[in-house]
């Protein structure tokens, strides 16, 4: 018989629906952001369990709370909410993508001007020593001059694109709601 794999849970013990949702949204309940304290919480939990592991968001609320019409649109909510969380970061690493392809494109100038100057300056100095300086020099800035795009291209984007896969499987994860 194969083994099922066991589903982890990620609690939330909560006093009311509402303390999952920021208080200050005027936003109607289902489109309401969840408060930055119960997004922490969820994230940093989600972030510690295996990649592949499932698991479901057990919202645990006194038995009052599981019966108000509210707590039927909590899966709804909680889906929307940190699929539109993902959608940012998609978009977030889309204008990073931008701004390194306009440093690239600086940076691949610069550094094709620093070095016709290092080839066109260095004959010009008198001193053998001081024309190699320039000559590094030069060289040494056109390739500093490339530092943040390609930065942005090796390492920059990861972080931003592991939040939005987080968030998506954050959205993806069933919410249970639990008396106690």
């Amino acid at each position: 018989m194969p083994s099922q794999t066991q589903r982890a849970e990620v609690a939330i013990h909560v006093g009311t629906i509402g303390q999952l949702f920021n208080s200050f949204d005027p936003s109607p309940f289902r489109e309401r952001d969840l408060d930055n304290d119960a997004e922490d919480y969820i994230v940093s939990w989600v972030r510690e369990l295996p990649p592949d592991a499932p698991f479901d968001l057990v919202i645990h609320l006194p038995s009052e709370e599981t019966n108000k019409p509210e707590t039927g649109g909590v899966q709804s909510a909680f889906q929307r909410y940190f699929t539109d969380r993902a959608l940012r970061f998609d978009h977030e690493e889309r204008e990073l993508f931008r701004i390194g392809r306009r440093s690239l494109a600086i940076g691949v100038l610069a550094l094709l001007a620093c070095l016709s100057a290092s080839q066109l300056l260095a004959p010009l100095i008198p001193y053998p020593s001081i024309a190699r300086v320039a000559e590094e020099s030069l060289i040494f800035l056109g390739w500093v001059i490339n530092w943040r795009p390609l930065e942005i291209y090796l390492y920059d984007w990861w972080p931003i694109r592991r939040r939005a896969r987080l968030y998506r499987r954050i959205a993806a994860a069933p919410v249970i709601v639990r008396a106690g």
